[in-house]
């Protein structure tokens, strides 16, 4: 049996990247070979084990034929006859389809090497168009490399889209690397890939980030809830809540998204606004009980609008927040009063942080 680094620490290494991890693909074993060496079985679909000392995942060479729809129609067949090249000819890229062999050899059949060296992104083979992730999966890759999509790549891409295969994508797979690629140096590249193929028709409909702005907020380094919140910004609550349903975005993802597109008119008035509608905002974004959340809002502002005057809102929630409310309710003769009373001396301390009008 021979065993050879394969896919990203190939491609990474090959580029001048930190390789963080490792995948291995063994060819000429047999499972029980394989655990008579102490490596652990961990594959539920096809054959993957553990090293006994590195933990490193070592997969038995493979090939795998169309059995139904999605990503998960493929039936696996995993054996000592599977050759390395048999192998690598049923990954998505050709930049993903080189291997390293033990002594330093590059074993690179598909010219992955030469595409990487030219900044393309192209198919290994019409496998490619098995699986609709593979959509999303180049598309992160532009945004991660910068690289273009080959022509004939592109127009599969299409097909794929056109045919009904995407359709079957599944949406925790969706958000995987959709926030992935927004992650990335130029989640713009990824937008325009996605548009190019016509994925993002089905995936984003009405919602169509401002690539000049996905640029700006991408240099920042601003994290995936910050970026999300920034392409929510210029539409509406019920645009914003069919986009994560349907991309199946997490919670904290979609509640800094919703609280961006609910409040952009009062945030970009913020520099106008008089003590008591700072207040009603403070309170309509919940800033006193989450003021960490508020911050990230405000980062949303600043980075969507730059019109928008973060800094008068930072003062007004410091005043307000500052206010011995458990001091007012201890004189209070009832709770509807402290709560009146709480609101009148958080109003009081933000006029004089911010001034009653305008800025300070």
């Amino acid at each position: 049996m021979n065993a050879y680094v394969v896919g990203g620490a190939v491609r990474d290494e090959l580029l001048g990247l930190p390789v963080k991890d490792r995948d291995y693909v063994v060819v000429g074993a047999t499972p029980e070979e394989m655990e008579a060496r102490g490596f652990k079985p961990v594959g539920k679909d096809f054959p993957v084990f553990l090293h006994p000392e590195t933990k490193e995942e070592y997969a038995l060479a493979r090939t795998e034929r169309k059995s139904g729809r999605g990503y998960k129609g493929f039936t696996v067949h995993a054996s000592p006859e599977v050759t390395l090249e048999e192998d690598l000819r049923r990954r998505d890229l050709t930049i993903n389809a080189m291997a390293r062999a033990a002594d330093g050899t590059l074993i690179d059949p598909f010219g992955g090497r030469r595409d990487l060296e030219a900044g393309v992104l192209r198919h290994v083979s019409e496998a490619f168009a098995e699986d609709p992730v593979r959509i999303l999966r180049v598309a992160r890759l532009a945004a991660r490399f910068g690289f273009k999509v080959a022509p004939k790549t592109l127009q599969l891409m299409k097909s794929m889209v056109d045919s009904g295969e995407a359709d079957h994508l599944v949406p925790e797979r969706v958000w995987q690397e959709f926030s992935r690629g927004l992650a990335e140096p130029h989640p713009e590249l990824m937008f325009e890939v996605l548009g190019q193929s016509g994925l993002a028709e089905k995936l984003l409909r009405g919602v169509k980030p401002i690539r000049e702005i996905l640029a700006r907020v991408a240099r920042t380094g601003a994290p995936v809830p910050v970026r999300f919140a920034v392409m929510a910004w210029p539409h509406s609550e019920a645009e914003v809540v069919a986009l994560c349903d349907r991309l199946k975005a997490p919670n904290e993802v979609r509640e800094l998204a919703l609280l961006a597109c609910r409040h952009r008119v009062a945030l970009r008035a913020a520099a106008l606004a008089s003590p008591a509608a700072l207040l009603e905002l403070l309170k309509r974004t919940d800033a006193f009980r989450r003021p960490e959340r508020f911050a990230e809002l405000l980062h949303v502002a600043r980075l969507a609008a730059l019109d928008v005057d973060t800094r008068r809102l930072e003062r007004a929630l410091a005043a307000a927040a500052a206010v011995d409310a458990g001091a007012i309710a201890a004189v209070a003769r009832s709770p509807a009063e402290i709560g009146r009373l709480v609101d009148e001396a958080r109003d009081r301390a933000i006029a004089q942080s911010v001034g009653s009008r305008g800025k300070a």
